[in-house]
C-alpha cells in the first residue's frame, strides 16, 4: 500500500505532466473501457441518451471511443472475460460533469435510462443524477451549482489534490 502523502505526490505529479498527442487515443489522461454485449447499440444510444460523440470506430463491431466535453469513454465488446455488468450488480460508476443536470436527465429518461437517483443537490455544491444504461452500467451526472471548499461540508483538502 502507498501512503497517503507519497501517492498524492506521485498523483499531482503524474497530472502535471504533459501527455504526449496521438490521435488514435483520447487526450484525457484517464479513459474508462466499459463493455457491451453490442458495441454499435451502445454508441447510438449513449449518443442519444447521453450527448456523447463517437469520435474513433475500430471494426465494426469491436471497440468505439467517445467523447463528451474534455473527457471520453471506449465502449468495447464483450470477448474473453470482459463482460457488462450483471443485474442487480454494480461495479463501478462513471461521473460526468453536465452544465444541467436536470434537463440532461429528462434527455436520458426520454431514451429509455433508468434513473437510479432524481436529480439532487448536495451540500458540496453539485447537483447530481445517477442513470442505468441499456447495458447496466451507472452513470453520475453532475451540475456545478456553486464553488463549495471540503471543509465546508465536512471533507478534507489534501495537499496537491
Amino acid at each position: 500500500m502507498v501512503p497517503l502523502i507519497l501517492a498524492s505526490s506521485v498523483a499531482g505529479w503524474v497530472a502535471s505532466r504533459a501527455v504526449k498527442r496521438n490521435r488514435s487515443i483520447p487526450q484525457s489522461t484517464i479513459i474508462p473501457i466499459l463493455i457491451y454485449p453490442d458495441v454499435r447499440e451502445a454508441v447510438d444510444w449513449l449518443g442519444s441518451a447521453f450527448g456523447f460523440v463517437e469520435r474513433v470506430r475500430i471494426g465494426e463491431n469491436h471497440r468505439a471511443q467517445l467523447s463528451f466535453g474534455m473527457g471520453a469513454v471506449i465502449v468495447g465488446d464483450v470477448r474473453n472475460d470482459r463482460r457488462p455488468p450483471r443485474l442487480g450488480e454494480v461495479t463501478h460508476s462513471v461521473m460526468v460533469r453536465v452544465d444541467d443536470a436536470r434537463t440532461h436527465c429528462d434527455r436520458a429518461k426520454a431514451h429509455g435510462a433508468r434513473i437510479v437517483m432524481e436529480p439532487t443537490d448536495f451540500e458540496y455544491g453539485e447537483r447530481q443524477y445517477t442513470a442505468e444504461d441499456l447495458a447496466g452500467h451507472q452513470w453520475t451526472f453532475s451540475e456545478t451549482l456553486a464553488d463549495v471548499g471540503p471543509e465546508e461540508w465536512g471533507g478534507t483538502s489534501l495537499p496537491h489534490g
